[in-house]
This record gives C-alpha cells, structure tokens and sequence, in this order.
C-alpha cells in the first residue's frame, strides 16, 4: 500500500526507508504493483519459451470455486440414502432439474441449476492431508510425499498452479492480470502456506495476484490498490512525484533485491491504477442491491459477485477461496467438518454456498456469458464414509464428488460414481491431472502444450486425459 506514515529511519530528503519498500507492497505469495508489472514483462518475454497448441475450447475464461476444507460429498453431490445411517447421516436427498440426479436438501439453488452442471462423482487423489492433497488438485501433480500434513511450497513439490501456467500461457488485453485469486491464499492449521498457489518453477513471472479482501464487510476495499477509490487524481500525481523523488535518492546498489527500480514500470503501475477498467472491476456498490442480495451478503458469496465483474472485466481465470475467518472453530473450521458436522452444514456452510454457486450460474447465463466461462467447483478432498466420535467425518482422498458448468461442459450429466458407502471408486474415475487437462482444453489450450523449467525442458501443462464425455 502506498502508506505514507511511519517513524522508522528517513532518506535524506525525509522519505522513509521502510516506506521505500512498503510502497506498492502485496505481502505474501502476492506482488508489488511495480513487481507485478515487471513480472508481466518478463512474463511477455518468456512466453516464447514454451509450445502453445490449441485446442478448440470455448471457454475465455475460467472462475474456480475451492471449498477449503473439504466438503462431504454424502451431504452435497453425491448422497447415498440406501446406506446406514451412520454413512448416509442426517441430511436426506432431494430431486434436481435433471431426472435421475439427486444432490443434498440443503442444495435447493443447485438443484434448479443441475441442467447446467457435469458433477464427477469419482475424483480421487488418494490423499488424506489438505496441503499434499491439495496441492495435487491444483498442480495436477502429486506431492511428494503423499499425506504430508501442513507442507509448504519448494522442491521436489515446484510444480506451478494451474492457474499460474493459464497466466504464463496467456496474455490479458487492459490493465487486470490473467489471473486473479481472491479473498485470501490458502494456508495450514500452523498459518503457513499450502503449496500450488505460485507459480513454482515459472518463478514470480507467473505468480498469479492475491487480492487480501473481505468484499462482504462494510469497510471493504482492495490493499492492492494503494489509494481509495475517492482519491482525486490531483493526490495520485502527488504521489507519483513522490516515488520520482526516491529515485533520485537511491544508488544501484539500493535498487537491487527487494527494491525494484521505480521508472517506466512505475509509470505502468500508476496507469493500472488510474484505469477505470481495472478500478471499476473492484465496485461492488455498482451492482444493484437485488443482484448483491441474491449472491448473499456471506464473504464467499460476495467474493462471487466480485469473480463474475472481474471475468468481464477481461481477467481469464478468478480463483475463489471460501474465506477462513478468525471466528472459524478450531476444531472444524471452513468445510474441515471433523466435529458437529450436521450442525455446520446446516448453518454456516452448504447455504451461503448454495446461493452464491447457483446465483454465479444464473448471472453467468442471464448476462449470455456462460458458455464462454467455465466454472469449476472443486476441494482438496471429501469426508471419510462414516461419522467419527464428534459427529463429523474425517479427511478422504480415496473418492469425492466436484462439479463444473459452462465453458463448453455438458450440463445435466453425471460422470462416474462412487461404491454404495461411497468410500470408492466404482467406476469412471477422475484424477487431479484429468481435471486440470479439461481445464486447458476447455481454456482453448491442449494439455500438450509446454511450459519451460529453469533447465530448459518444455515440460506438457497436464498429464492428464481430457474428460471428453462432459464436453
């Protein structure tokens, strides 16, 4: 942010060191606006070292929906109501728009948008812990080693996020990035970061940019943007005269590391932020009180609505966080549902959910914007088949249930299924690499197409196989 107040040490012409490297700042996993800027060029510049092959894919952009935590697939997508009641629990099935297709009845929204969902009944990563599994749903590669709780981002586990290659591969017309996450990175019960959310061997060029928000709060706003939307332009140049200053003052020496060289891309920041396109995108008070309303004024649902102005905005792929709160219980917080699980689902998770993922469809559809955008919505994993000790299930990678619409996705189809406990794969089973492959096909890019790693190896986006009976 550009904060101007601060007691530490000062450069000889009164500016702030310590503001010096704060302005523009992103914090963690994100970048300064300068950085980021600087990254698009170096971006533009190695796009070459790579193959782009397309695919036919109808989707421009991409919006993921990631419920971290893992949610039980028994109570969502995929209820089993013949099974024991210590499997099935307490949340009954319910008829959708599609015949033959139950889902859970806290999903009444979903249910009347089933005509326009595939839901995979038997994804699998085999993976009990929420950062390795978690990191082979956003990677498409498997971490190593599996069940590896609380793990961080490095080597052997580089592989870059799929959204991170999407923003290597593509180049966003305007002044937003290609892709976007929002409202805050994933992080492990000890607070530090889940690995595939960077760009891992891409390096910083392809980082995609955090937004820290909490678009549903009273005093929401966007940090990224270092000044309030009321700023006058008159404070914006005041500014811009500000860092010239600092130019002047630093040597090569302070330019070097965490110091990024403040001229022409300096410029190029102060135009992304004077841009109407890009400021726009962020003002949420521009929607009408019906269409916030409908999205739920939850955090998740909100950061919908902000996903939907964002994609048509130009960005090509948002990828949305369910918020984890300071009030989120210890013991089950987001969809982590290790305690009291009927309870939290009742109150706090599948309804919020419901209305914002079945609002985005119907907006996405009303707006004629649908086939062109596909929506995946999708975990680290399911729940264990049957309850614990506390009334809730435990971590279960062996199967669980995503869903996906637009973008070229057949709707009102079901792929796969799970064995009648569903603790299994029965048939038609989905990898994290066949989803990240049908994300890239669907994105008009063939999962063949390279990245290139620091070695200089063209390396294929995705091994997986594109799941063509969805499409």
């Amino acid at each position: 942010m550009l904060s101007l107040r601060c007691s530490s040490p000062r450069l000889c012409d009164g500016v702030s060191r310590r503001e010096m490297l704060r302005v523009g700042g992103l914090g963690a996993l994100g970048l300064s606006l300068p950085q980021l800027l600087a990254a698009r060029q170096a971006q533009a510049a190695s796009r070459v070292a790579g193959t782009i092959r397309p695919s036919g894919g109808k989707a421009r952009s991409c919006i993921v929906l990631f419920l971290m935590g893992g949610p039980p697939q028994h109570s969502t997508w995929d209820p089993k109501p013949d099974a024991p009641a210590e499997v099935k629990g307490e949340i009954g099935p319910i008829a959708t728009t599609v015949a033959g297709l139950q889902v859970g009845e806290l999903m009444p929204g979903l249910a009347a948008n089933a005509q326009r969902l595939a839901v995979l009944r038997a994804v699998s990563t085999r993976d009990n812990a929420h950062s390795s599994s978690g990191y082979y749903m956003l990677t498409g590669h498997p971490h190593l080693p599996m069940n590896a709780e609380n793990a961080n981002p490095g080597a052997p586990n580089n592989w870059p996020y799929f959204g991170a290659a999407v923003q290597q591969l593509t180049e966003t017309p305007g002044d937003l990035p290609s892709c976007v996450r929002l409202p805050m990175h994933i992080f492990n019960t000890d607070g530090s970061i889940w690995p595939g959310q960077d760009g891992g061997f891409l390096a910083r060029s392809s980082y995609p940019w955090l937004f820290r928000c909490e678009p549903a709060s009273a005093n929401y706003r966007i940090p990224e943007f270092s000044l309030p939307i009321e700023v006058p332009a008159d404070r914006l140049l005041g500014r811009h005269s500000l860092l010239r200053q600092f130019n002047q003052q630093l040597d090569v020496a302070q330019r070097q590391g965490a110091i990024e060289t403040y001229d022409g891309i300096t410029q190029r920041a102060f135009d992304l932020l004077s841009s109407p396109q890009a400021r726009q995108a962020f003002h949420l008070e521009l929607e009408s009180a019906e269409t916030r309303e409908r999205y739920g004024h939850s955090q998740f649902g909100q950061s919908c609505l902000l996903a939907r102005r964002l994609v048509e905005a130009g960005v090509h792929l948002v990828h949305v966080n369910w918020f984890r709160g300071p009030d989120e219980p210890s013991d089950a917080p987001c969809w982590d549902s290790h305690a009291r699980e009927t309870k939290r689902l009742k109150e706090v998770l599948i309804p919020p959910w419901d209305r914002a993922f079945s609002a985005l469809l119907e907006d996405l559809a009303a707006r004629s914007m649908l086939e062109e955008t596909l929506v995946v919505c999708m975990a680290e994993f399911g729940r264990t088949p049957r309850f614990n000790g506390n009334a809730g299930r435990d971590h279960w990678g062996p199967v669980f249930s995503i869903a996906l619409g637009g973008g070229g996705v057949q709707g009102g189809i079901v792929h796969g299924a799970s064995d009648r406990l569903g603790a299994y794969p029965k048939d038609g089973l989905v990898r994290p690499e066949d989803i990240t492959a049908t994300i890239f096909h669907c994105l008009g890019y063939s999962p063949d197409s390279t990245l290139r790693d620091p070695q200089g190896r063209d390396l294929a986006v995705s091994h997986g196989d594109v799941l063509h009976a969805i499409l």
